[in-house]
């Protein structure tokens, strides 16, 4: 057994040992757990099994349509399908195949340049700094474009929303440019506390909006795509012939429709529990004397956000991984080396487990990781 994979070996034991976390880790559940979660989905489990995308996946069509205030939606069995659909699909109706969208966004550093090879379409970039651009960016921009797709949250940006007002604007200046305007919004589900506004108030801005049902959910897979009747329409034809008219999908959607009753409601519980991390996060990293550490944003726009570290990436997840098997307690999972030199990234994420947490616990957590750090 190589290094790594003996790493991975000791972090998922200590993933499923541990007696405090901030959230549960996609990778840890087994099989038997997974399928066990099915059957707790709020649906009649008598009724026939879906066939080609009815039954239980219809009904969970009807519930995405009626959560965003939206004519209708399609259930896609990717986000990756989904988005290249929609800008497919707008790409034909606006008569451009431009699409202005961010380069840190996840069709660009996440899909193998599918948007181009695949579907034909080209993009230019309003703004390059990780942030959300500005609606003079959008407005000024010179090169014309059909399509705006906004990524609400900006994820590789550190899960950054624009300001209600900003957004507005955005929306309005692609507008003004004769484009449509598409949300990224596979993490829309927890965008109202920053937002200050409901679902479908939020979903309307935009001519068609993409949700995902396993970020943030924790469904099994799956995503949907909302809006006007006439473009869903559309946008199943192309699902087709994408290869995602799948023979039965019920796995998916009733772990979909499952964190919609038991995830989507807390999701603002979530979010609070986030910024009590963050705030007691900087104040632990401040007591421990690390002469430069970074919490993105300070006061988190989602219940995600990034820590940046001075320290290889490696060493970071030994110190986690330490902690993690001395004091039952996970705090952080794995570093990433992405960015400047001599940095480390992490993202974390409070969920339900992380909800028991105090600012103490926090505290206590960053001075044990610390230690561990320098004990590498």
């Amino acid at each position: 057994m190589t290094d790594d994979a003996e790493r991975v070996k000791r972090l998922m034991a200590a993933w499923r040992g541990a007696e405090r976390t901030l959230s549960h880790s996609l990778l840890e559940p087994t099989l038997g757990e997974l399928l066990a979660g099915l059957a707790e989905a709020p649906y009649d489990m008598d009724a026939p099994a879906d066939l080609y995308g009815d039954g239980v996946v219809a009904d969970l069509e009807r519930r995405v349509a009626d959560l965003l205030g939206t004519e209708d939606a399609a259930f896609f069995p990717s986000g990756t399908m989904a988005q290249q659909i929609a800008l497919r699909c707008w790409a034909g109706r606006t008569g451009s195949p431009v699409v202005a969208l961010h380069p840190m966004s996840h069709p660009e550093r996440w899909e193998g340049g599918a948007l181009s090879v695949v579907s034909g379409l080209r993009t230019v970039h309003p703004v390059a700094e990780a942030r959300q651009p500005t609606a003079a960016e959008v407005r000024e921009h010179p090169e014309p474009f059909g399509t705006l797709m906004l990524e609400l949250p900006l994820r590789d940006a550190g899960f950054l929303l624009p300001a209600w007002e900003e957004l507005t604007e955005l929306v309005d200046a692609a507008r003004e440019r004769d484009a449509v305007v598409h949300f990224d919004g596979a993490r829309l589900w927890e965008t109202t506390v920053h937002f200050g506004r409901p679902l479908p108030e939020i979903a309307a801005l935009a001519d068609s909006v993409y949700v995902s049902f396993y970020k943030s959910l924790g469904g099994l897979s799956g995503a949907a795509l909302a809006g006007s009747r006439a473009f869903v329409e559309e946008t199943r034809i192309w699902r087709h012939r994408y290869g995602g008219q799948i023979f039965r999908q019920f796995p998916q959607a009733l772990s979909a429709l499952a964190g919609l009753a038991k995830e989507l409601p807390r999701l603002p519980s979530y979010v609070a529990g986030a910024r009590m991390v963050a705030e007691a996060m900087r104040e632990g990293f401040a007591e421990a004397g690390l002469p430069w550490f970074r919490v993105n944003p300070e006061v988190p726009h989602t219940h995600q956000f990034q820590v940046w570290l001075p320290y290889e990436a490696d060493r970071l997840t030994e110190a986690g991984l330490r902690l993690a098997e001395d004091t039952g307690t996970v705090l952080f999972r794995r570093w990433s080396p992405d960015g400047p030199p001599g940095l480390a990234m992490t993202e974390l994420e409070v969920t339900a487990p992380g909800l028991t947490w105090t600012p103490q616990d926090v505290r206590e957590a960053v001075a044990g990781f610390v230690e561990r750090v320098e004990g590498v």
